[in-house]
């Protein structure tokens, strides 16, 4: 099967630990994508997300720096999964999000790089920009 790789750049006015707290929280991951999500905060433990349509497992986790895991969406071939990178480094005004998605199959990967943009970073950044008072995140 043939795969690509995907990479994206992201600056959020926001700190790197709010943004990775909107990735690895369960309950955060759920309201900016009005689906369930059960993400585990340990290497080796679980995710899903989007109610059963991602799944996959958390190969590293540096707080608010970086994110490595297993990832895969429910209409991929079985058994397939990619491997999603994130990087968190601070950048004038906030945090920017350097995303990498290796072994993306070739005929998913324009829906998965749209589907990023528009289910992840765009919710994302109505959240953590716009839904803050006095400089602090909003409790979610």
């Amino acid at each position: 099967m043939k795969t690509r790789t995907l990479r994206q750049s992201v600056v959020f006015r926001a700190t790197a630990h709010d943004v990775y707290e909107m990735l690895m929280d369960s309950r955060k991951l759920a309201r900016f994508s009005g689906q369930k999500a059960r993400i585990s905060r340990r290497v080796g433990g679980r995710i899903q997300a989007y109610g059963d349509y991602i799944e996959g497992v958390n190969l590293e986790l540096v707080a608010d720096r970086r994110i490595v895991q297993s990832w895969r969406g429910s209409n991929w071939p079985p058994g397939h999964f990619s491997t999603v990178t994130i990087l968190l480094s601070p950048t004038k005004g906030g945090t920017r999000l350097r995303f990498t998605q290796a072994g993306v199959p070739e005929a998913f990967h324009e829906d998965i790089r749209q589907g990023w943009k528009d289910f992840y970073w765009t919710p994302m950044r109505t959240i953590l920009e716009k839904g803050r008072v006095r400089g602090r995140l909003n409790p979610v």
